[in-house]
This record gives structure tokens, C-alpha cells and sequence, in this order.
């Protein structure tokens, strides 16, 4: 573990300052996540990702010096996460394990011959005792016993762990387990395929009712501050479309009703046309009810994801973050007055902390990003904060600045370039953007080859620093270590990508739907061939998922502009990654649209791929089927087309050992170092 106190940082030397760093010093970064407050003391807890070694750290008020509570010493691929603190701070709750997939398989990533569980695990405070206790998810301390869900059941345990039993059953399954502020009843979600209902539950009776039930889906109840009433999401039911532009549709509503049952009262609906169809933002709940009695919630009226607030009676919602930028993370703090969030509203390549109570304040700015705030009783603001040439780290603000509690010491920083900010425009006008990185030295006239880097998702933005996902902490360490080998590398936020509101979302003819985005992959290509110190006869590109189809769809429709690639998890067939994410989808039932997925996919142009391509695939991938590199690598023999390949069994989509990340960037240099030579 690389990190130390903040009152110790300030005596590290880097001892690597000039020379280059190498892949290993590059990706031995100490990676924080799960940040969590206590509600009622003044604890922080969050967890480190130490090079694939996951451990959970605590750290106490006023000092908040970091204390490792758990004691894992391997890089075998378990995710920790679902931190919960006990009311009075005396114990933490989390989980250890991934989520199974539709086979109740769970991620297996080192071939275990015993595989893997999900399982709650209870820290003590007091002594740093932790232990194993129950199979399942999602733990929620109440007092003298917790709640947790099981295979779509809620059960409950008491406080020592023990005792575990069904709380209550019913149909479909349920999620988004929400005390009464007295504790006394329970609001949930009861999804049922294409529809979902609010229940309430009275620990008292063990009895449940249902919200004002109807055919829409119902999500994210939120309770009254004197716990009367429960407002919540309403959107109508319309069959998914994946991959590809949804502009507007049938309007989401806000209901409340009261607790006692009977019919709900609609306080808000969303006007027709944009912002109809509603915009999620990464945070336990949707919808925020205030201790003013007013609802705070996400809204895309005017085509950015923008935070409202509502009266609980109803009327016309305020806009409170007005102006270009999208609203991303947000937290309510205990006392249910105010709201930390993160947007690039005033930097757009850089996500920046804002408060609201009433009156909206900046928190901060700079050339620093931040994400993931939490806030605790007292006001206080903990947050993950990078920089350019720092990787995250877990901090709070003092005195209105941001002190780092947590700091990699040994991280080459030093070595680093800092990226420079690119505007791109397609052939048919739309813009894109992207990060420029140009190796450290490069003389004025000399040439370099190059590389294009494509994220995934889509829906996805890369920054000028180290992104807040686990994934993209990797991706922009390669792109610095591709730079620290001689490479200009541009990272390009392609249409369809978020941070530059909706119609750059929602692009048209995108994905599935036309591919519309590779004029973007194109751009991109004129950039760097015009650059001035780029070998135009040497460029490669690389991405993983959507950005690996990115790659392989310009290796199959441009091999004449791009030497070689790095495929990495990448779509091979639209429809084939649509039927995966949607089982009931049927392409014979949808000719046209099938049709257009095909065409605008890799496989429709296979005969133009010339270039060498290396293919990297996990076999237990739950996001792209491990068959789209298994039929790609087909074709590609069956063209005589050279590849080559990197397989990581039982390896899922988001790569769980450190040492897989490792072998798969370490395999793209040494790839592009012999194809782009």
C-alpha cells in the first residue's frame, strides 16, 4: 500500500524525476472508490484498489488519519464494495464478491475450483475484527438488526450477523430498500418485467402495501421528512431500443402519496419533447427531498442534465444549475438541507464540486477533477479528487480547499505530460473533442508515429486527468505510458459520449443505428495526420468495448489510413450485443432495424480489414459475448488477415485482476511497437 497521511507528502522525492517510467510504476497507482460517511459520527470510510490488492480504510475525525480495517493480500479479482456504517459507528458493514450473471454464476477471475460468493462481511471499530457472515448484497444497518437483499428478496439478520431469514417474499424482485426517518417502516421497489410498484413495509405487523400500483415502472421512493409520505419516479413502459438515439419520449412523472395507501398525486410531469425521457445521475436515490419540503431531482428540459427543485405541493420547478454542463454525482447530506454534486458546468473538460441549500456555491475549481462527494452531519465535504499527473486520491475540503487525506508517494508524477484540450469538426459539421498527448522531448520538426484512443460505453467522457471509473484510471496511465514510449496519442470523446448535453448524446444515426460517429474516428485521423510531428504513414488506434468496435470498424473500413489496431472486448455484430443485453430481442422480427445493426457493425465490412490487429477478450464477459472475438477472429483467418490474441479465462468485462490490466497494456505497447515501426 502506497499511501500515507497528508502531513507526511510533503516529503517524498520522486526518485524516478526524469527518467522513464515504466508500465508497472505507471498502473501502481492506489486506486480509492465507495466512499461513504456515517450519518452520525464522524467517520469516513472508502476502498483502495492497491495494484489488484482491495482493501476497505476508515479514517476519524478531527484527524482523519487513513486506517486499513481489513487485511486482503492478494490480487484475486473480489470486488469490495456497499459500504454501510452501524448508527453509532461501531460497526461497518460491506460486501466482498461481484453480482452473478443470468446463469447465478459469480466472476471467477483466477479459476478458483471452489468459485466465489457474494458475501456480507461486519467490521468491528472497536477492535478491527471482521467477518464473513451472510451470502448477499446491499447491507442496511437498522438498530439491532440489518437488512440485506438475497437472489431479489429482501432478508434481514440480527446485528451480530446471525439469524438470517427472509424478511418477506413476493413476486419479481426487489431493490432500492428505503427506511421511514423513524425507522419504522420500510419503502422498496418490486420490479416485475415491464412494470415495477412501490411497497411499503410495517416491521410492527410485517405487513407490506403498494403505492398507488399501475402498469408504469415506479422507482427511487424518497420519504417526507416527517415520514407521512413517499414520492417516487413514474415512467411509462416503452420497449428498449439499445444502441442507438432516443431524443424524446412518453414523459416521466414525480407521484406522492401518502403511506396509508390510496391514490397518488401527480406533483410534476415532464413537458413533451426534450428532456421527456429521464436522465439518471449517479447517486443513491433520483429524487431528493429537502427539509425545506421541496424535491430536488435531475431534469433535461433544456437539453443538459440540469438539477430542479419542485414544492412538495407542486408548481413550477426552479432550475438551480443553469448553463452548458451536466450534473453527474450528487449527494444529500444527512440533515436533508443540503446537496454536494460534481458537473462540468464551468469546466468542460474538468468535473468541479458545487453545494446547494437554498443558494447554489461553487466548492471547487481549478485543473483538478472531482467526483463523489459525500457530506457529513457536521457540513463537512469529503470527495475523490486527480489532477493531470496525480492519480485519485480521497480528500475533504478545510477552510474551502481541498487537502488530500490519502497520496501515492511513489507515483512518478513527475514523468507525466499534461493533455492538451482538442476540438474536432466531422465532415458533416458536428464536433467532437478529445485530449492531445505529445511525448516528453519531442523536438520541433521531428516525427513520431501515432495512436487514437476510443473509450467505451458510450455513454462516456474522457477528462484532461485521471477519470473517476476504475477502467478509465487504466486507459489514461496508457495513454501517459504510450506517450512516455514516443507516441502522440489523442483520446477523442466521439458523438454519442456524455458531457456535451444531449443532442451530442443522443447523436444522430449513432451506433446501431448508423455509426453515425465514425465521421468523428475520421476526424480524428485528419487531425493527426495533418499534426505537424505525426508520421501519418504510422498510425494505430485502440479501445476497449464500444471502443473496441470503434477500432475494428476503422480497421475494416479505412486498413489504408490506419496500420494496425488494439481490439480489446470489442463489438463485432450490433445484433448479437443488443440480444445479449435484451434476450427478447428478436432480429427476424425486426428486419429493417436488424438491418441497419448489421450495417453499421464490423461484420458488414469485413473485407476491407488489411491491418494486423490484436485481440484481447475475457471468456466470462456479461457485457460483449466472448463469441463476437471468436466470430471476428474467423472472418479475419478466413481473409488471411493477421492478428493476434490475448485470452484471460473466466476474466469478465472490466478486467478484476490488476495483473490481466497489466498484460494486456503491456501486449498493445509491444504490439504497436512491432506494427508501427
Amino acid at each position: 500500500m502506497k499511501r500515507i497521511f497528508t502531513y507526511l507528502f510533503l516529503l517524498c522525492l520522486s526518485c524516478l524525476q526524469g527518467q522513464q517510467p515504466t508500465l508497472k510504476q505507471l498502473l501502481g497507482y492506489s486506486f480509492p472508490s465507495e466512499l461513504t460517511a456515517s450519518a452520525t459520527t464522524d467517520q469516513v470510510a472508502w476502498v483502495e484498489n492497491a495494484e489488484g490488492v482491495r482493501n476497505i480504510y476508515y479514517a476519524r475525525g478531527p484527524e482523519y488519519l487513513p486506517v486499513r480495517l481489513t487485511d486482503f493480500s492478494s490480487d484475486d479479482g473480489q470486488a469490495l464494495g456497499e459500504l454501510a456504517f452501524d448508527a453509532m459507528g461501531q460497526n461497518l458493514w460491506f460486501v466482498r464478491g461481484g453480482s452473478a450473471n443470468r446463469q447465478g454464476e459469480y466472476p471467477n477471475p483466477t479459476s478458483m475450483p471452489d468459485p466465489p460468493k457474494q458475501m456480507i462481511y461486519r467490521i468491528s471499530l472497536g477492535d478491527g475484527a471482521n467477518e464473513s457472515v451472510q451470502e448477499g448484497h446491499h447491507p442496511l444497518p437498522l438498530g439491532e438488526r440489518v437488512l440485506f437483499l438475497k437472489k431479489g428478496q429482501p432478508w434481514v439478520m440480527d446485528a451480530g450477523g446471525e439469524n438470517a431469514k427472509a424478511l418477506f417474499e413476493v413476486r419479481g424482485s426487489v431493490s432500492d430498500l428505503t427506511p421511514s426517518p423513524d425507522q419504522s417502516k420500510l419503502a422498496f421497489v418490486n420490479s416485475r418485467g415491464d412494470h415495477s410498484f412501490i411497497g411499503v413495509y410495517e416491521f410492527s405487523s410485517g405487513d407490506f402495501t403498494f403505492l398507488d400500483p399501475g402498469i408504469d415502472r415506479d422507482s427511487n421512493p424518497a420519504w417526507s421528512p416527517n415520514g407521512d409520505q413517499v414520492a417516487f419516479l413514474r415512467i411509462p413502459y416503452t420497449e428498449p431500443e439499445l444502441f442507438v438515439p432516443q431524443r424524446a419520449g412518453l414523459p416521466f412523472s414525480i407521484v406522492i402519496t401518502k403511506v396509508g395507501g390510496g391514490q397518488g398525486t401527480t406533483v410534476f410531469t415532464a413537458d413533451p419533447g426534450t428532456g421527456s425521457v429521464f436522465r439518471e445521475i449517479a447517486a443513491d436515490n433520483q429524487l431528493f427531498w429537502t427539509s425545506r419540503n421541496t424535491l430536488v431531482f435531475p431534469w433535461e428540459k433544456d437539453g443538459w442534465t440540469h438539477l430542479y427543485e419542485l414544492p412538495a405541493s407542486g408548481g413550477a420547478p426552479k432550475l438551480i444549475t443553469p448553463g452548458p454542463g451536466e450534473v453527474q454525482y450528487v449527494s444529500q447530506g444527512p440533515d436533508r438541507n443540503t446537496l454536494v454534486f460534481n458537473s462540468n458546468q464551468e469546466d468542460r473538460n474538468r468535473p468541479h464540486l458545487a453545494s446547494y441549500d437554498g443558494n447554489l456555491r461553487t466548492l471547487t475549481r481549478g485543473e483538478s477533477l472531482e467526483w463523489s462527494p459525500v457530506v457529513k452531519t457536521d457540513g463537512s465535504v469529503f470527495f475523490l479528487g486527480s489532477g493531470a499527473t496525480e492519480p485519485a486520491n480521497v480528500k475533504r475540503l478545510s477552510a474551502g480547499k481541498p487537502v488530500a487525506i490519502t497520496r501515492d508517494i511513489n507515483y512518478p508524477s513527475e514523468s507525466l505530460v499534461v493533455p492538451k484540450p482538442v476540438e474536432l469538426t466531422a465532415s458533416d459539421g458536428h464536433p467532437s473533442y478529445g485530449q492531445l498527448f505529445v511525448p516528453p522531448g519531442l523536438k520541433p520538426g521531428e516525427k513520431a508515429p501515432a495512436v487514437l484512443f476510443f473509450h467505451g460505453g458510450s455513454r462516456r467522457q474522457m477528462f484532461l486527468g485521471f477519470h473517476h471509473r476504475d477502467y478509465y484510471h487504466y486507459a489514461y496511465a496508457m495513454n501517459q505510458y504510450l506517450a512516455q514510449s514516443g507516441y502522440i496519442v489523442l483520446s477523442v470523446n466521439y458523438r454519442s459520449g456524455i458531457g456535451y448535453g444531449m443532442e451530442f448524446r443522443e447523436a444522430l444515426d449513432y451506433g446501431a443505428g448508423g455509426a453515425s460517429e465514425y465521421r468523428d474516428v475520421l476526424a480524428a485521423a485528419d487531425f493527426l495526420q495533418n499534426h505537424p510531428q505525426v508520421d501519418a504513414s504510422r498510425i494505430g488506434l485502440w479501445g476497449g468495448s464500444y471502443g473496441g468496435y470503434l477500432t475494428a470498424l476503422g480497421l475494416a473500413r479505412n486498413s489504408d489510413r490506419f496500420r494496425a489496431g488494439v481490439d480489446i472486448h470489442g463489438v463485432y455484430d450490433w445484433n448479437n450485443v443488443i440480444q445479449g443485453f435484451m434476450p427478447s430481442y428478436n432480429r427476424l422480427a425486426k428486419p429493417e432495424f436488424a438491418k441497419k445493426a448489421y450495417d453499421s457493425s464490423p461484420i458488414a465490412v469485413m473485407e476491407g480489414w488489411k491491418s494486423p490487429v490484436l485481440l484481447i477478450h475475457g471468456d466470462d464477459d456479461r457485457n460483449v459475448p466472448f463469441s463476437e472475438t471468436v466470430l471476428k477472429a474467423g472472418k479475419l483467418r478466413e481473409l488471411g488477415v493477421e492478428f493476434e490474441q490475448l485470452v484471460f479465462p473466466d476474466e469478465v468485462h472490466g478486467f478484476l485482476l490488476h495483473d490481466n490490466w497489466y498484460r494486456a497494456y503491456q501486449a498493445t505497447r509491444d504490439f504497436f511497437d512491432r506494427k508501427l515501426d
